[in-house]
């Protein structure tokens, strides 16, 4: 007859391995918690600095202060964005017009969101202008990525080559720049108001892993405690 305490044997060693799974999840997000925290300081203390002057090859995401001439008539729409405006809600997009720099490729500007069924102006500033913003890396379309429509200058891929080669423009920077800043007297375009940040949801990962860790031991012991009288 098998005694009681090596019917405990099994559960416990199963109970083991899983409360060592658990364990380790918690910790590996409570790594990534350090790492994202580190993430969002450098996007912080860059977002309070002064914009740099645009680097030859500039790191993605980096605040950066081009100067040229931006080319309205060469405009065009990225993506659809639903927002609350004063007129109540409307249907979105991001403006891109190029900006075209003395001795360097046009670089593509995401100036802002306008809404597709207005009547309101966009600003455009006349002759040589500065534009504050990141840097963006191109994109590639995924597999449920819209179809971009060319003829009517809509994309939903922020691909430099082929949105710059849509509007007439041999060669482009291959990355774009989001501008950044608050909206001009006329409302529009409504430019970005920070750097983006990612997510930082690893804390919250790392209480549900530690919890289940601490939940399997209590249901062990309760188990093990009526194995144990049986």
């Amino acid at each position: 007859m098998i005694s009681r305490s090596r019917r405990l044997i099994g559960p416990a060693l199963m109970t083991l391995v899983m409360l060592i799974v658990l364990l380790g999840l918690g910790t590996w997000q409570v790594r990534r918690l350090a790492w994202k925290e580190a993430i969002l300081a450098q996007i912080a203390h860059a977002e309070a600095a002064p914009p740099v002057p645009l680097p030859t090859d500039p790191s993605p995401f980096i605040k950066v202060a081009v100067t040229g001439r931006l080319l309205p008539t060469k405009a065009a729409l990225f993506g659809a964005e639903v927002r609350d405006t004063h007129v109540g809600t409307e249907l979105g997009a991001l403006l891109i017009e190029p900006l075209q720099r003395d001795g360097g490729a046009p670089i593509l500007i995401v100036r802002g969101w306008v809404p597709m069924k207005s009547a309101a102006p966009v600003a455009t500033p006349d002759g040589v202008t500065t534009v504050t913003g990141y840097v963006h890396p191109g994109d590639t379309p995924g597999w449920f990525a819209a179809h971009d429509d060319i003829s009517g200058r809509h994309f939903y891929t922020l691909d430099p080559p082929v949105i710059g080669a849509a509007l007439g423009l041999d060669h482009v920077a291959p990355f774009v720049l989001i501008a950044l800043g608050v909206p001009p007297p006329e409302g529009l375009p409504i430019p970005a108001e920070h750097l983006p940040r990612p997510p930082n949801n690893h804390l919250a990962y790392a209480i549900t892993w530690y919890g289940l860790a601490a939940a399997l031991v209590v249901i062990f012991i309760v188990w093990a405690r009526k194995a144990m009288r049986t």
